[in-house]
């Protein structure tokens, strides 16, 4: 078992890594509260792998809430069920939360977790690639409105995070490969020798080899870890962890969020980032390249659909909560390894580098 170490000023806590820990019975009686605890989960994992945490919290009773899988369900409706469960269970201050599932669960549960008695203690059990490698660390917590991706929110640093890696191998491929993009990211925004090893690796990766998934997820959160640090309140640097999601949350928004996983919509906001910050000259040539055959060697689409509105894309952009008075606040990459705010891209530019993004083989939804 590894552990990485959010060192936040206040509200540090640890980040565990290992194979066949939720059912590490040491280690979770180490990080619950003395109150009652409530389990969050969805409808497909909760039959994977509800049980073996029940029994690694021993004599503990646990209530448990299952919720309906997938972002459209990333709701208030859904927010509030957890607090109803928690009023029903007449919890208090001391309670504990676990969400044990993927990102929807995690973002959700962490809301639900802040904002109930004005904020409780919760675990972050993730169970996906997506969710082990970004979502779970950070303490960004929310659910989606309508018109756009995490508008309503908080920040709300977990007790721990309990990565097993065991459970990505029941993690379907699609779901397996929409993580692979926040790995990229990372690699992408920061980390040039890590973003060399994802392309000399991407084999292995593909094939889920379990050293190499391990030091993926080693890497991934000791680079994010280290910018949280830094930045708890996305305050600056912070913000760089964005690169891909203002145009994959526009995206996402205007398929009312069912026709992209997140993972996928980053991708092709990536791409889509990376082209203008070549088109602009703040990058070299070929990094727009170099950084859509990566993720097309995983499989993740690197192109809007044709049809896509741009109108649709420009309305959702301006809603984004990264924008602000000044107008939008874009993360374009310098080279890889290197990215910086810009907000000086014009909408001009904006729309002929969306529109040279379109795939013509792809109809729009």
């Amino acid at each position: 078992m590894n552990t990485i170490n959010v060192e936040l000023a206040a509200n540090a806590y640890p980040v565990y890594l290992g194979h066949g820990l939720l059912g590490d019975a040491e280690l979770w009686q180490r990080h619950l509260g003395t109150g009652k605890t409530l389990i969050v989960s969805n409808e497909v994992v909760a039959p994977l792998y509800l049980e073996r945490l029940q029994g690694a919290l021993g004599n503990i009773h646990a209530e448990t809430l299952i919720i309906p899988d997938g972002e459209v369900h990333k709701t208030s409706e859904t927010w509030y069920r957890i607090i109803d469960k928690l009023v029903n269970m007449q919890a208090r201050r001391d309670a504990t939360l676990i969400a044990l599932g993927g990102g929807v669960v995690g973002d959700i549960t962490g809301f639900a977790a802040a904002s109930y008695m004005r904020g409780v203690r919760f675990i972050q059990a993730p169970t996906t690639l997506l969710a082990q490698v970004d979502a779970s660390v950070g303490g960004k917590t929310g659910f989606n409105h309508e018109k756009g991706k995490n508008l309503v929110g908080a920040f709300h640093q977990p007790a721990a995070v309990i990565i097993d890696s065991a459970t990505l191998e029941t993690l379907e491929d699609r779901e397996f490969r929409a993580g692979i993009a926040e790995v990229v990211k990372c690699g992408a925004i920061r980390d040039r020798r890590f973003f060399d090893w994802l392309e000399k690796n991407r084999d292995l990766i593909n094939r889920r080899e379990t050293r190499v998934l391990n030091e993926l997820i080693h890497q991934s959160v000791s680079n994010k870890a280290e910018i949280v640090a830094a930045d708890e309140k996305e305050a600056g640097v912070r913000a760089l962890l964005n690169f891909g999601h203002s145009f994959g949350h526009a995206l996402e928004a205007i398929t009312a969020y069912s026709e992209f996983l997140h993972g996928e919509a980053v991708s092709i906001g990536m791409t889509i980032a990376t082209r203008l910050s070549e088109q602009r000259g703040i990058c070299e040539e070929g990094t727009t390249d170099r950084v859509e055959a990566l993720l097309g060697h995983f499989g993740l689409p690197v192109m809007l659909p044709a049809g896509t509105s741009m109108d649709g894309m420009l309305n959702a952009l301006q809603l984004d909560k990264k924008a602000n008075a000044a107008g939008l606040r874009l993360i374009l990459l310098a080279a890889i390894g290197h990215a910086l705010i810009d907000t000086e891209s014009t909408r001009d530019e904006i729309l002929h580098v969306m529109r040279h993004s379109l795939d013509q083989n792809r109809p729009a939804p």
